[in-house]
């Protein structure tokens, strides 16, 4: 069926480029994350199809979301493509600063996009963005390791066993530290992680009113209990590590237990990256005991067209292209299964290929697991995991992460860092109108 597709697809590529359509030079600004990377070594694929040329900037995740921001808010017009994600994809729409997805071809099966996906990246039902891959998060954990440390990892752990398992696999003398942890300040760095711990110890960012919590009970645990791992059984230098810091430790064997983006899978499971490959479990994201939620998150990186652009056809060919099932299938002809981007496509995971994939069904699991709408025990005004959809989070977001990593440091406790993070969060909230 995938091949039949692709074939079906590559005939009508072949046909633009026939039919004298003008070849175009488009810039796209992506993230330096695998799956990107990959997509770019496969280009020649797409130009060969279109005749389009691609340019690559590619960026930091942090320095990505700042350039494309501050280019998509000011009509700056240095990409034609940008990748973003299910925060920023309904608020650029609202303010039409996106092209409406709303024409791709039939035989692109929009509806085969995974429902959590679509929705996010969806306004009033029209599709803005279309997802290169999309995650949830989960525990990647050394099954050797749990195993010396005389324990079993359940599908569905708590926070508590995570705390004992930390502490018995950690190894400091041969550095090996039981848990890493995302503590690199930023609104999709380590707020992105720390916000679901606190969703699954029963705190909630705003009340009905919309007045901040982070003054709570429930705040105070999960963050203290989160600086406990991270100083107890984390690596040093924990609060400059970000998601490919800790894909680098993990993959070095250096960690016990990473809790992190399910896209990260591939990695630590790829033999020709990972010391650890044939020693990799994967279960749920934990809970505290008592608490009805879990510490993951939905996510997609996702590739969208700044309006204005002047190239906006070769623009949705490429998105075309590179978040189709004929993707999927190329990456799985030069890659292997386990290498495909995931948690884009329903029949991806209908496929008994990728079915044999060790982590294929913990992934769907966890992206299924997840609810935007109901991100915490507690009643809330917004919707978002581990982001609040609102235009006002990348701000305070990014303060408040500033605040968390400087108590990774050591450089304040718990305590002080929460009380600093309330106070500038009520402050830019206030002065939003809320």
């Amino acid at each position: 069926m995938y091949l039949k597709n692709a074939l079906r697809a590559a005939t009508a590529l072949s046909l633009v480029v026939a039919s004298g359509a003008y070849a175009e030079n488009i810039t796209i600004a992506t993230v330096n994350n695998g799956d990107m990377i990959r997509m770019q070594g496969l280009t020649d694929d797409f130009t060969a199809k279109t005749g389009h040329t691609v340019e690559w900037v590619t960026l930091e995740e942090n320095v990505l979301r700042q350039r494309v921001t501050q280019d998509i808010s000011t009509k700056g017009g240095q990409f034609d493509i940008m990748t973003i994600g299910m925060y920023e994809t309904p608020i650029w729409a609202k303010n039409d600063w996106l092209v409406a997805l709303d024409d791709l071809p039939e035989s692109y099966d929009v509806n085969d996009i995974l429902p959590a996906m679509r929705a996010g990246l969806s306004l009033d039902g029209t599709l803005y963005a279309a997802p290169f891959y999309g995650e949830s998060s989960m525990i990647m954990y050394r099954t050797d390791l749990m195993e010396q440390a005389g324990l079993s990892m359940p599908d569905a752990p708590t926070w508590e066993f995570i705390r004992q398992a930390a502490e018995a696999m950690t190894d400091k003398d041969n550095e090996i530290y039981g848990i890493c942890l995302r503590g690199k300040a930023g609104w999709g760095e380590n707020m992105a992680f720390i916000t679901t711990v606190a969703n699954s110890f029963g705190a909630r960012w705003f009340d009905e009113d919309w007045t901040p919590q982070l003054d709570s009970a429930e705040w105070k645990e999960a963050v203290s209990f989160y600086n406990d791992l991270l100083q107890n059984y984390g690596p040093p230098g924990a609060s400059t590590n970000g998601f490919n810091e800790n894909l680098a430790l993990f993959q070095q064997g250096k960690c016990g237990m990473w809790i992190d983006a399910t896209v990260a899978a591939s990695f630590v499971t790829n033999p020709n990256d990972s010391m650890v490959a044939d020693k990799v479990g994967f279960a749920l994201a934990p809970n505290k005991d008592g608490v009805d939620k879990r510490a993951n998150w939905l996510w997609a990186w996702a590739l969208a067209i700044p309006a204005g652009t002047q190239k906006e056809g070769a623009a949705k060919e490429f998105i075309e292209w590179a978040t189709s099932k004929e993707y999927l299938a190329l990456v799985a002809e030069k890659e292997g299964w386990a290498n495909v981007p995931p948690g884009s496509r329903t029949s991806l995971y209908e496929n008994p290929e990728y079915q044999k994939v060790p982590f294929a069904k913990m992934t769907l699991d966890s992206i299924n697991a997840a609810d935007p709408n109901n991100p915490s025990v507690q009643p809330v005004p917004y919707v978002g995991i581990q982001f609040v959809a609102i235009p006002e989070w990348a701000g305070i977001g990014t303060s408040a992460g500033q605040e968390f990593s400087a108590m990774v440091a050591g450089q304040q406790t718990p305590d002080e860092a929460l009380a600093k993070a309330q106070a500038l969060v009520a402050e830019e909230m206030e002065a939003a109108g809320y």
